[in-house]
């Protein structure tokens, strides 16, 4: 490995004892960051909102795992509706493989919550609290004073607080905010278990913010080390012009840095302290790059300052620095977006033939044919029926292919919004009309005498 290369033996914030290098990021500004802040504010805003929006009656998103209850843009997906489930998966995947192809980790940087969270929140209350990075150093190293004492009691009461938040809001697209509401104004001691989850999920929360921080992104989240994988010289990356910036050299003013071989680089660091991963762009693509452009803004406001051209670390390619060529989309961008097109198209057919409502007639287990009077004979049947719908729907079972007669066994069915019911029914099928040992039948189920599913069955019969 070439020595220019040996930064990639480690990650930037653990030493090469092990040890854990804290980083203190210089808060950042600039054309990107102020873009930045308005993504994130509106996506903070779609997150706390979320779980209060509702379309037809239903929210926005809701999780449910515990009563295996999905909603996604108020539509709701149940178990059976797995399937979906699973090519949805498989769509976001692909669609994730296609981006970070064509434009590196920019995700990480400008959509990911915990980037998010980090940069737009928490890091901002710490500038705020705390002043700039060499304040937030001298800060770390100075005594126990009793400024020390109040600025970190406010800081951490702050995060503390916020991470409160956003366990009771993840809480919320689980449960629902109606079902929070009431726990929050009920008895605690009737809610003891959902009380722990909520102390543990923010615990959790407030340590990931407080403590570990960037170290989600270079050593817990794996999309980073798939990016060796993924990206290409040719993918869209926030990288380091090295052509126009090497070789690099101080500023000083009034010289002809052409003349005398230096590039465009002053060598002023500032790319580097506004990293809040604590890497050198300069270096090339890292997994511990996040794409979150600082230090394009940090170097653009120093190469304005110096009177030179903008845009020496900017969005581009490997290929496109060296060649000076523009970003095109290439073969392999294509063939990946003609794969996710037809998984999109086939998705799309799924939820459009999609039914509000399922029904499985199976016949009862470990039974077979009874005779219930001369020359009558039965079979038993088990029914299962969901109803994806916010609508109460009284239910008909009625024989629409084959001869012989229903009888429900039980209590008529009636099937509650957003319901399952499970029920029991016989068929009855007189010795004169079985033609065979098998019988194929089709059983219809009607609501209000509107023809809603139809289910294939069979009814065994004795060898006659």
């Amino acid at each position: 490995m070439d020595e220019h290369d040996s930064f990639r033996d480690s990650i930037s914030t653990v030493d090469k004892k092990g040890k854990r290098v804290w980083i203190f990021p210089k808060k950042p500004f600039g054309k990107y960051y102020n873009k930045r802040k308005l993504v994130s504010y509106l996506l903070l805003i779609l997150l706390f909102s979320g779980p209060y929006i509702t379309i037809g009656g239903e929210p926005l998103l809701l999780i449910n795992i515990l009563e295996r209850k999905f909603v996604i843009f108020g539509q709701i997906f149940w178990p059976q509706d797995l399937h979906i489930f699973a090519l949805g998966m498989i769509v976001f995947v692909l669609f994730v493989t296609v981006f970070t192809i064509a434009f590196g980790r920019l995700f990480c940087g400008w959509v990911c919550p915990q980037t998010i969270f980090m940069e737009m929140v928490f890091r901002r209350i710490e500038y705020w609290i705390e002043g700039d990075w060499k304040q937030q150093q001298l800060l770390a190293k100075s005594p126990w004073t009793r400024e020390k004492v109040f600025k970190t009691i406010a800081k951490q009461g702050l995060f503390w607080f916020i991470s409160f938040l956003i366990a009771n809001t993840f809480l919320a697209y689980i449960i629902g905010y109606k079902e929070l509401f009431h726990i929050i104004s009920d008895d605690p001691l009737n809610h003891i278990g959902g009380l722990l989850s909520i102390v543990v999920f923010t615990t959790v929360f407030y340590l990931v913010f407080s403590k570990f921080r960037e170290q989600v992104c270079t050593v817990v989240c794996p999309y980073g080390r798939l990016q060796d994988v993924l990206l290409d010289k040719k993918s869209l990356v926030v990288a380091y012009d090295f052509i126009r910036g090497e070789s690099r050299a101080k500023f000083k003013k009034g010289e002809d840095r052409t003349a005398v071989n230096k590039g465009d680089c002053i060598d002023c660091h500032q790319c580097v302290n506004v990293c809040p991963t604590g890497i050198d762009i300069r270096n090339g693509t890292q997994l511990e790059c996040v794409n979150c452009t600082a230090c394009i803004d940090a170097c653009d406001f120093m190469m304005e300052k110096v009177g030179l051209e903008k845009g020496l670390i900017r969005f581009d390619s490997i290929e496109g620095i060296a060649n000076k060529s523009k970003f095109k989309i290439t073969n392999r961008i294509l063939a990946y977006l003609g794969v996710l097109t037809l998984l999109l198209g086939i998705m799309v057919a799924m939820l459009l033939g999609r039914s509000d409502f399922e029904a499985t007639v199976l016949r009862t287990r470990g039974t077979l044919f009874q005779e219930v009077k001369k020359g009558v004979y039965s079979n038993i049947y088990d029914i299962t029926l969901v109803n994806k719908t916010n609508k109460e729907m009284p239910i008909e079972i009625k024989l629409i292919e084959g001869e012989g007669e229903i009888k429900m066994i039980g209590d008529d069915l009636v099937l509650n919004a957003q319901g399952e019911v499970q029920s029991k029914f016989m068929i009855l099928i007189n010795e004169s009309d079985i033609p065979s040992r098998n019988i194929d039948l089709k059983i219809g189920i009607y609501s209000n005498d509107r023809l809603i599913e139809k289910v294939s069955t069979s009814f065994i019969t004795p060898i006659l």
